[in-house]
């Protein structure tokens, strides 16, 4: 069972639980939990939060690593001591920002000799196609993006979409037969700069780093996306300092996208135009996206926050004109992160000229992540209660997944992601 084995077991003591960390621009979330033997449910029995100051983070990436060990260690210890456990050591970590990058790479494959059946030499180096082919693409994209031709990535996270051959979509190949096979696989990226950060603040929190998940990525996953074909959906996280957006097309997930603006934002315009300091104007945010401000304060802090809806809206109508080119795009959106709470952020997504001006399956449906809506993760804590809580929520239930892959291609895709990790 890999790395995550060791997840499942008895609660005979803290080496079978693990720590699932989102250092969010705003948050630090860590949730403690272990994996239910019997149910393979992860049940979290710890949660811990703790507010970055302001020049901890930078848009999703961390721009002062000595404060964000100061943060993820506050956040920490809460969790572990109200899981009542003594030290927590193995860690999956999120990571965001615009640099992050996820998209999906279909290799098509011509057989010389149909008649012979597919065999895992054959199948190992059509993987090794797929995977070269899109570290390729992914630089050449990142040095487009960045001015800088020798930008180092490194591979995070793969998974299957689809496989298919002579048309018939397989969930296995081996031992097929046929002559024209396409392997399609999500991979997502990250600058190596990103990943050391992330690196040295496990090895300053004396943490076991079992993997460093893309956060949209984790988000997709959560609700179970891969066990329904026919499951086809837009994915919003709105955080602190970054959009995350993740598309979904008949249960495979097409590719990711991040660009640098969230919650921050809304709280800088209220404590300017308001002329209030941005601890008073994130109070102000909250009470307003839980409906606990009077209706005048309201109508008022909608009018202010309306511009940067509007242009929060094109970010999000950029990312997702990438995929308009061979499908309309599907037409539920699914909201999470704490940023998602403003209401003007659901209005505006419902908004008539956006809906025109995108090629939707149908008119949009908007709704909200809640917890109950991971179906493999259970909370003892009775903490976890909004949209902002899917993060962490996602990088546990990943753990869980990559846990209990014991697919073949799954596996290779794994050895193949620490291969190009070195």
């Amino acid at each position: 069972m890999g790395i995550f084995s060791k997840l499942f077991g008895r609660r005979s003591g803290s080496s079978n639980y693990a720590l699932a960390l989102d250092i969010g621009t705003e948050v630090v979330k860590a949730l403690v939990f272990y994996i239910d033997s019997e149910t393979e449910k992860g049940i979290v029995t710890g949660v811990g939060r703790a507010r970055q100051r302001q020049g901890d983070m930078n848009s999703g990436a961390v721009s002062d690593i000595a404060g964000v060990i100061q943060r993820c260690d506050q956040a920490i210890a809460i969790a572990e001591n109200m899981a009542e456990v003594r030290r927590v050591e193995q860690a999956i970590i999120g990571i965001a920002g615009e640099l992050v990058k996820g998209t999906t790479t279909t290799v098509h494959y011509e057989r010389v000799k149909p008649e012979i059946r597919i065999d895992l030499p054959e199948l190992k180096n059509i993987i090794q196609k797929v995977q070269w082919k899109a570290f390729d693409r992914i630089r050449q994209q990142l040095a487009w993006e960045t001015g800088h031709s020798e930008i180092d990535v490194k591979l995070i996270n793969a998974a299957i979409v689809d496989v298919r051959i002579d048309g018939y979509r397989v969930s296995n190949p081996l031992g097929f037969q046929g002559r024209d096979v396409s392997i399609s696989v999500f991979n997502a990226y990250a600058p190596m700069v990103h990943l050391g950060a992330l690196q040295t603040i496990a090895n300053e929190l004396d943490l076991d780093l079992l993997s460093i998940a893309a956060e949209p990525y984790a988000v997709a996953r959560s609700i179970g996306i891969e066990n329904s074909s026919d499951f086809s959906a837009i994915f919003i996280d709105v955080g602190g300092g970054t959009t995350d957006i993740a598309v979904v097309r008949n249960g495979g997930l097409e590719g990711t996208k991040m660009f640098a603006l969230g919650g921050r934002a809304f709280t800088k315009r209220l404590a300017q135009d308001l002329n209030v300091s941005f601890e008073e104007a994130e109070a102000i945010k909250v009470k307003y996206g839980f409906g606990q401000v009077g209706r005048e304060a309201s109508q008022r802090i909608e009018k202010i926050l309306a511009g940067d809806c509007e242009v929060w809206l094109s970010g999000v109508e950029i990312a997702l004109s990438e995929y308009c080119e061979s499908d309309l795009l599907p037409s539920r959106i699914l909201l999470c992160g704490g940023g998602s709470a403003l209401p003007g952020i659901k209005k505006v997504l419902l908004s008539q000229e956006w809906v025109k001006r995108l090629p939707f399956a149908k008119f949009p449906y908007v709704s909200f992540i809640q917890p109950k809506d991971v179906p493999a993760i259970e909370d003892r804590t009775g903490l976890l209660k909004d949209p902002q809580d899917i993060t962490p929520m996602g990088l546990a239930n990943l753990a869980i997944d990559l846990a209990g892959e014991e697919n073949i291609i799954s596996n290779m895709l794994r050895r193949a992601v620490k291969l190009m990790q070195n």
